[in-house]
């Protein structure tokens, strides 16, 4: 090889690796504040970096109490760029504080009216909904002669004493729909009467909406307040649970998306949030998820009821969360005395 062709080479090679350095450093980072299930991250991120190689996630996740706390924290110097998968009676809270941007994504007209801000400057997107469950270890109820319950109403009986655990609203998302749906369902006086009742009945308070059901899934407890997902996951994966979905109807919320305002971001921002309301997202949230955003992408999911959009109640999320301070500030007043240390 002649000294010319080898120059000839190396500036070849020297070009590309400036070009794969250039490329390397042009990618963005955007910095996603999430409540979605730790496990899941990952599976989010690859599947959207497949079509956007050039943004990465950086996720901080925790439970939605946590996160939603964390975001009103910084209200005046935010740290988040985005939110995927948070509950949406949060997203409206962050709303009600002008701290979301105005934006509607590409391809949004294909989503139910229930997962979308309908407002005139929508902010926020829904991706799918999570319904409360009951899981029921049979083994270890078994042992303990207790019955399966069939109703939130069974749950106070006192035969159940010390045997029921379920996640603290202040922390968890699923506690907080838990308790607001309660307060829908039985109306304010009798929901609090109701879960004074319950109270009775409580082993203690997690600070994680899925921990109930995992506890429960591990024999640790009988029964366990939680979410569908979480317990056909564990069901799924060999644990002696049977799940129950209360005949009084079932709580729920869904997750959804925004964009924090003020982000310097917001270009990647945007293609986030409009591939979070496409057609592949959507199939992907079915994997875990029963009730998606988009009509017609959801697929049966094993060990949830055939029938689960119908039981879900008629959940007044504006309600929920334009009462959601002062509901919190009185769950903690009557029943934090039971909750795990944070």
């Amino acid at each position: 090889m002649t000294r010319k062709t080898l120059l000839k080479r190396l500036a070849v090679l020297a070009g590309i690796t400036t070009v794969s350095m250039a490329a390397h450093a042009a990618k963005t980072e955007l910095t996603v504040y999430t409540a979605i299930e730790a496990e899941d991250l990952k599976k989010y991120a690859a599947r959207f970096n497949e079509e956007h190689p050039d943004i990465k996630i950086n996720w901080v996740r925790d439970s939605t109490g946590i996160v939603t706390a964390k975001l009103l924290a910084e209200k005046n110097n935010p740290q988040a760029d985005v939110v995927w998968g948070l509950a949406a009676t949060s997203l409206m809270l962050l709303k009600s504080e002008d701290m979301l941007q105005t934006y509607q994504p590409v391809g949004s007209e294909k989503l139910s009216p229930k997962f979308k801000d309908m407002s005139n400057n929508p902010v926020w997107t829904g991706m799918d909904a999570w319904m409360a469950a009951v899981c029921y270890n049979t083994v270890e109820a078994k042992k303990l002669g207790l019955p399966k319950p069939t109703s939130w109403a069974d749950l106070t009986k006192p035969v159940y004493q010390d045997h029921i655990i379920m996640p603290n609203p202040n922390s968890s998302g699923t506690g907080f729909l838990d308790v607001s749906s309660w307060l829908q369902i039985f109306g304010e006086k009798e929901g609090w009467a109701y879960m004074d009742g319950l109270h009775q009945n409580i082993n203690r308070y997690t600070h994680s909406g899925s921990k109930p059901c995992k506890l429960a899934a591990a024999g640790e407890i009988p029964i366990g307040i939680s979410f569908a997902f979480r317990a056909a996951k564990s069901k799924k994966m060999g644990a002696p649970l049977d799940i129950v979905f209360p005949t009084e109807g079932l709580g729920w919320d869904m997750e959804a998306t925004a964009i924090i305002k003020g982000t310097d971001k917001l270009a990647a921002a945007k293609t986030l949030v409009d591939w979070t309301a496409s057609q592949k997202a959507n199939e992907m949230y079915n994997e875990g998820y029963a009730v998606v955003a988009m009509p017609g992408i959801a697929k049966p999911v094993e060990y949830f009821p055939a029938n689960a959009e119908a039981l879900m109640i008629n959940n007044d999320f504006e309600w929920s969360a334009n009462n959601r301070r002062q509901i919190l500030a009185e769950w903690q007043k009557r029943y934090d005395s039971k909750s795990d240390p944070k």
